[in-house]
């Protein structure tokens, strides 16, 4: 299977329904997009495009390593280390392995959220003020160097690596589809599918939507570990994170946040300190004069939350989401 050329495909796809939706939005909501913001998205999809050609070819690579490595041929038939027979390509062995892929999905975005060293990556996606189809495409260019890490269980287990990798694909172009506003809500289908207003609190820099829904295609693991969180569309929902880059510049965008992990490395008191400011959550401190999300949020919950007084510089993570 040639990823390269579904990789073309949904580009084009996803240039089309970007101007499908600027041509919509100047009828109906001529503030839906900003053309630096929507330059710089582009810019960075663009390269995305351009790493994931390389990224995905290694990706393939790795997995077939790691499949054979654990599920070895004995006797023309590929049998896992454990003793049963690698799955094969019936249709319930695809569904089980989307739901699988789902499940190494939740861990990975929300690995994006609660790691810092993580989150440097992850932040482009989440930089722009902006939620629409343009910013679907803004994404971080180092996270395809550690994406496959969370996924390389799949082919370990028995999984074929091309099954795989179609799995990671039909995620990413249901994750891209999420980021419009024009779509209403979907009925009952919303109690299992992650649908575009759970993608939009995911998106959202509102202090209670912070690190919510972090599934692809379903919210039923975010409702198993406790981060979906529903829209509440009678407050106004803000975009962007809380600490904006204030740049249009992508390569400000791209590395910012590392720069930023550095400050914080260079005057940390203590060794311990140093890997915490790396990868430990997001708004940690060692003195106490940030907060991370959970700790902002058990605040609001216990009633002892003080706006501004209280905010922590470091929550750029916590800006709109624009692509998982």
């Amino acid at each position: 299977m040639d990823f390269t050329n579904i990789q073309a495909i949904g580009g084009i796809c996803f240039v089309v329904l970007i101007v499908i939706e600027i041509i919509f939005s100047l009828r109906y909501d001529r503030e839906l997009y900003e053309w630096k913001d929507l330059a710089a998205s582009s810019s960075l999809g663009v390269g995305s495009a351009l790493i994931a050609v390389f990224t995905k070819a290694a990706t393939l690579g790795f997995f077939y390593l790691v499949y054979y490595f654990f599920n070895p041929e004995v006797n023309g038939v590929h049998t896992n280390l454990l003793g049963y027979t690698a799955f094969g390509w019936a249709w319930y062995t695809w569904l089980i392995c989307q739901i699988l892929d789902d499940f190494s999905y939740y861990w990975f975005h929300r690995a994006n959220h609660e790691i810092r060293f993580f989150w440097a990556a992850h932040i482009v996606h989440h930089s722009s003020e902006n939620f629409n189809l343009g910013t679907g495409v803004r994404n971080g260019w180092v996270t395809l160097i550690y994406k496959p890490l969370f996924y390389m269980w799949l082919p370990a287990i028995g999984f074929h690596p091309i099954m795989v990798m179609t799995c990671m694909v039909i995620e990413s172009l249901w994750q891209f589809q999420l980021h419009t506003q024009f779509i209403p809500r979907l009925g009952w289908l919303e109690k299992f599918l992650n649908t575009h207003k759970h993608h939009y609190v995911h998106h959202s820099s509102n202090l209670e939507y912070l690190d919510k829904n972090h599934g692809g295609y379903l919210n039923l693991f975010d409702r198993l570990f406790g981060t979906f969180k529903d829209l509440d569309e009678s407050n106004k929902t803000h975009f962007g994170v809380l600490h904006p880059p204030g740049s249009h510049n992508i390569f400000k965008i791209l590395t910012h946040e590392y720069q930023d992990i550095w400050r914080d490395v260079k005057k940390a008191p203590t060794w311990k300190a140093k890997f915490m400011y790396t990868f430990g959550p997001p708004g940690w401190s060692h003195d106490g004069s940030r907060k991370t999300v959970r700790q902002i949020q058990k605040e609001m919950k216990d009633g002892n939350f003080q706006a501004q007084s209280q905010m922590p510089e470091e929550m750029y993570r916590y800006e709109s989401d624009v692509v998982g």
